[in-house]
């Protein structure tokens, strides 16, 4: 797929829903389904919008405090959540795992030590860490010396055991293989820089200095695990690919840049994770002067002899939380998926997880019969959750000893700094929702989801659930922010949240490099 600078990014526009937002009040007794009062007149004239014609709605508001419901449409109907079914992921993690859980990286020994010489194995060790940084091996490499080996008999080997094999979650489109949000799960890999997208590098495109040289082309971090082949030119412009070929780490940079232009930037997935993180740790021992005299082999587990060398703890859940909930990290949301299998029931693997995910919603009075979830991010379709069930989490979540951490890792309307605002983060300006307004979004090619937490007039707070299937429009957010200014009792001029409330969202704005939202 061809596109002026990144690849999957659109530049659609659409029409601002006007006249949408109306005074809000509650016309229904608590706990009963709404009548046809003030309230349905509100939130059913942005659902009888036309950009949702021939489409699904489910749609619930219920009071924070009591629990009781103030409106419901379509309140039981599974649909497509897209990235709302990180907030039962997330919830489920802060629940089973806990908010100072911590993921950690060893590097460890096994044989003999003769002087500065290991006679025997190097192993790397993870624990499904996906926060780890070319500089964190660095620092592992470090320690090795440090702790006096520089030589290595035998081989480096990389245990990416806690998890299983299975790379790619249910149903993922195979189109987005070499999409970074799509990225293979491993217990070890590496992210490329501190957005913590695990599994991905970044591909950079400079012009040549005049028209028809070869564009420069960097990979960050450096490695030679991913081979670059650059059949792109210098010219008028007309758009760069950058792709990684299926089953491969062969990047290919094609089409033109334009002399002068600005560095483009493309973060690509590779193929096979935990041969990265090896890569990545080999060059850092080779820096620090520990060589290694055999092959490197990957997913062999560590022996219980052997020694510890040098260790390395990730960043707490509840901190974690923060770029993985603001930026709607998939990576993120599978790895804490197979590491809460593996602490519940032994097993790294999708299944263990979503059974203990499913589970522990359940004690938190989740109707989970009626939920079908197949990964933790919700970038499969095959996922199927009702407006209701999320409303159900919402409400349980406040009642835990965690929920001040989880509350703070929602994204918050209008407010600029990315890691507070995240995929709100340009949405329901200058409205009564802006710095109010918290939620989770979603989007795929038609769905779209916002779930979370909008304050009123009256200053009681609200819990509210959106989720849109099924329609042909290239957005349907500027309705979502239409009821969440309503439920913030916003003015009947409508929502105006500028063009990027109502781009295109076949992805999740973050999704889309550089940052579209």
């Amino acid at each position: 797929m061809r596109t002026p600078v990144n690849r999957r990014a659109r530049a659609w526009a659409w029409p601002l829903v006007i006249g949408l937002v109306a005074t809000l009040t509650w016309s229904s007794p608590a706990g009963a389904d709404a009548s046809r009062g003030g309230t349905d007149t509100a939130l059913d004239k942005v659902l009888d919008d036309p950009l949702l014609r021939g489409g699904a709605a489910g749609v619930v508001v219920a009071d924070a405090d009591s629990g009781d419901v103030l409106y419901r449409h379509r309140a039981d109907d599974r649909l497509m959540p897209a990235s709302n079914t990180k907030l039962f992921t997330s919830a489920a993690a802060m629940g089973l795992l806990g908010p100072d859980h911590t993921f950690r990286t060893d590097v460890l020994g096994e044989g003999t030590r003769h002087g500065r010489t290991l006679r025997g194995d190097l192993f790397l060790r993870g624990t499904g860490d996906p926060t780890l940084l070319a500089s964190d091996f660095d620092r592992l490499a470090k320690g090795v010396a440090d702790a006096g080996v520089r030589r290595v008999t035998g081989r480096l080997i990389a245990d990416d055991t806690r998890f299983d094999a299975q790379r790619a979650g249910r149903s993922w489109a195979a189109d987005d293989e070499s999409s970074y949000y799509a990225a293979g799960i491993s217990a070890l890999t590496v992210a490329p820089d501190t957005d913590y997208d695990a599994g991905s590098v970044i591909v950079e495109v400079a012009p040549g200095a005049t028209k028809g040289e070869r564009p420069k082309v960097t990979v960050t971090p450096s490695t030679r695990y991913v081979r670059i082949d650059n059949r792109a030119t210098t010219g008028s412009g007309g758009g760069l690919t950058v792709e990684r070929r299926h089953g491969t780490n062969t990047i290919t940079v094609s089409g033109a840049i334009a002399a002068g232009a600005q560095t483009a930037k493309e973060w690509v997935s590779v193929w096979e994770p935990t041969g990265y993180a090896a890569a990545v740790f080999a060059d850092a021992l080779k820096r620090h002067g520990v060589r290694v005299a055999g092959d490197t082999r990957l997913g062999e587990g560590t022996p219980q002899e052997a020694r510890p060398l040098a260790s390395h703890r990730s960043m707490p859940l509840k901190k974690l939380l923060v770029p993985f909930m603001k930026l709607s990290n998939n990576i993120h949301a599978e790895a804490l998926t197979k590491a809460i299998g593996h602490e519940t029931a032994g097993r790294g693997t999708w299944s263990a997880g979503l059974a203990a995910i499913s589970d522990w919603l359940k004690q938190q009075g989740v109707d989970t019969g009626a939920v079908r979830q197949v990964d933790g991010s919700g970038l499969s379709r095959m996922d199927n959750i009702a407006a209701g069930q999320l409303t159900e989490l919402l409400l349980a979540a406040r009642q835990q000893p965690w929920y001040a951490d989880w509350y703070a890792s929602l994204p918050v309307a209008c407010a600029p700094d990315r890691l507070t605002g995240g995929t709100l983060r340009s949405r329901m300006c200058g409205t009564p929702a802006a710095g109010n307004a918290r939620g989770k979004t979603g989007s795929l090619t038609g769905a779209s989801g916002l779930s979370g937490y909008v304050t009123d007039a009256d200053g009681r707070e609200l819990v509210y659930s959106i989720v849109l299937n099924n329609y042909l429009a290239p957005s349907v957010k500027s309705l979502e922010d239409a009821i969440v200014v309503t439920l913030a009792k916003g003015s009947p001029q409508g929502v105006r949240g500028g063009a990027k409330s109502a781009q295109a969202a076949d992805l999740e704005c973050s999704w889309v490099k550089p940052r579209r939202c």
